[in-house]
């Protein structure tokens, strides 16, 4: 990665932090001084020299107050931060920050939310996940996965020890202030190595403008870096409108929340979305796919599984090579029982985007849920690389591997699914998705007690939900508790199109499945199935 000019880096760095404004502070305020100090020493009857003396100790005074502002590094956020020694640490456990890439690499951290009711963190990872993508169609630049910088989100860590940890050499940070119809947003590129802001800029302008100011940081990002960022190639697929875009973003927040009603909700905003922007093909995918879930596991009716036909085809005819299109007709073929088509689609999907986490994960269900545990174990595997901070696939994996017979790899995929998991509830300590399947891997892992407070804790937050009652089914039918186990699993009411394919195939029940309270239980899920498919 090449540098910028020594006068252009030392330019922006005594900018960051807080020296020119310590200078111009300092100047201000000595010129007063000594304009008071003329007119009243005379006055007070003092020797001619003492004014010169004043001037001399304000001269003097100049670069130590300069020295004072770069030591003390007044432009951090937290408005006084004293510069870290070069010395080592006396401690000799700490270890040394490992080196770091001297290739093209950079991550986008979580962008600040400077509203002023603060409520607008959807947004805000909204500019930071376009700025992310869009840089990830520069030549030559690699970029941390979104998830795997989000993690550090309102966390007090150095920049170094992020960029050290994520494997990159420069790291943009920022802020978005949004009010009304105007937004700011506030970025800096750091350059890892030595702390130098590489380039910094703050833009202030109608809220509108919110997809030019995405396009222009990210290509001052790339040539600030030196690489080539391309041609757009997806501008068609942009909203035109913003309202659209923050609909967008809004339900992609509580799409990825899961559960029933965050899903339902999710797709009452991707609708606004589209009623918009109908041009907007990125929020027919959501919508599709938001239909497709709701019908797939909870609720299969005739206008949810129209609702994803209709979603995915425009889709797909707004943007033919938009592989989340290839994913939402996915599955709507997987809802309508069309196995060969479904598995074209998502085939499609991974030809457009090989590394797209959605096209891995979701196709990975299909095959397990169809018993294709080869292939379903070959897509977690591709789809934990894709999101190396994603708890669902390695937790499911671990499901296809003791299907498998493969034991070892099983209980390796529970412990990293489990500490993934952790992690991501660090964050989001209400998030059910990640207590209900962190349950099954801490029950594989031997570690009940700890399963069992995880259990709690999402029955407690959402005990209603179909997603969570089976879940939590799941984890005490591997602990030996099948009355309870059995309980949960009817609570639950499963309705969904795929339920008893899944149920079938899910290796967490089999200790169920010689019971006859279980084969009551499957056999009404097959009864619900044959209705719908009849009506």
């Amino acid at each position: 990665m090449a540098s910028p000019s020594l006068r252009t880096r030392l330019t922006a760095e005594l900018e960051r932090r807080g020296v020119i404004r310590v200078v111009v502070s300092y100047a201000v305020a000595a010129f007063v001084l000594l304009q008071v100090a003329e007119i009243a020493f005379p006055s007070l009857g003092l020797p001619a020299w003492t004014l010169t003396l004043a001037v001399i100790a304000a001269m003097l005074g100049f670069p130590i107050a300069i020295l004072a502002a770069w030591t003390l590094d007044l432009g951090t956020a937290s408005g006084l931060a004293k510069e870290a020694s070069d010395e080592e640490p006396p401690d000799a456990t700490v270890a040394r920050r490992p080196p770091l890439p001297s290739d093209a690499s950079v991550a986008v951290l979580a962008f600040e939310d400077m509203s002023p009711e603060r409520d607008q963190a959807f947004f805000c990872d909204g500019v930071a996940a376009e700025i992310l993508d869009r840089l990830a169609q520069a030549n030559k630049l690699r970029v941390a996965s979104r998830t795997s910088s989000l993690r550090f989100r309102s966390q007090k860590i150095d920049v170094g020890e992020i960029a050290s940890r994520l494997g990159v050499a420069a790291v943009l940070e920022g802020s978005v202030r949004k009010s009304g119809n105007r937004v700011r947003v506030s970025t800096q590129l750091v350059n890892a190595e030595d702390g130098y802001a590489l380039w910094s800029e703050t833009f202030d302008r109608e809220l509108s403008d919110i997809f030019e100011i995405q396009d222009e940081i990210a290509r001052k990002v790339a040539e600030a870096l030196e690489v080539t960022l391309g041609s757009r190639t997806d501008r068609g697929r942009a909203p035109r409108d913003v309202g659209a875009y923050e609909y967008y973003l809004k339900g992609t927040y509580y799409f990825n929340r899961w559960g029933q009603r965050n899903v339902e909700f999710a797709a009452e905003l991707f609708g606004k979305a589209v009623e918009s922007d109908p041009a907007y093909s990125r929020a027919w995918a959501a919508l599709a796919d938001s239909y497709a879930m709701i019908a797939m596991y909870w609720n299969a009716t005739d206008e949810l599984r129209s609702g994803a036909d209709r979603a995915s085809r425009r889709a797909i005819d707004l943007a033919p090579d938009l592989a989340e299109a290839h994913v939402s007709r996915g599955l709507h073929h997987v809802i309508h029982d069309e196995p060969e088509e479904a598995e074209r689609s998502f085939e499609r999907a991974l030809e457009l985007a090989p590394q797209l986490f959605e096209a891995l994960y979701f196709y990975g269900r299909v095959c397990f849920q169809q018993g294709n545990l080869e292939r379903a174990a070959e897509l977690f595997e591709d789809a934990q690389r894709a999101r190396p901070e994603d708890f669902q696939a390695p937790i499911l994996l671990r499901q296809v591997y003791r299907s498998l017979g493969r034991e070892a790899d099983a209980l390796e995929a529970a412990r990293r699914g489990v500490e993934r998991a952790s992690s991501h509830l660090q964050l989001n300590p209400d998030d059910t998705r990640a207590l209900n399947l962190g349950f099954g891997g801490l029950v594989d892992l031997g570690q009940n007690e700890r399963a069992v407070e995880w259990a709690e804790r999402s029955l407690a937050i959402d005990g209603d939900n179909a997603d969570t009652l089976y879940n939590v089914a799941c984890g005490f039918a591997i602990m030996g508790d099948s009355e309870r186990a059995l309980d949960h699993l009817e609570r639950a009411c499963l309705k969904g199109v795929m339920i008893a394919e899944w149920v079938e195939n899910d290796s967490d029940l089999d200790s169920l499945r010689d019971q006859p309270r279980f084969q009551r239980i499957l056999t009404q899920l097959r009864e619900t199935e044959a209705g719908d498919d009849q009506d």
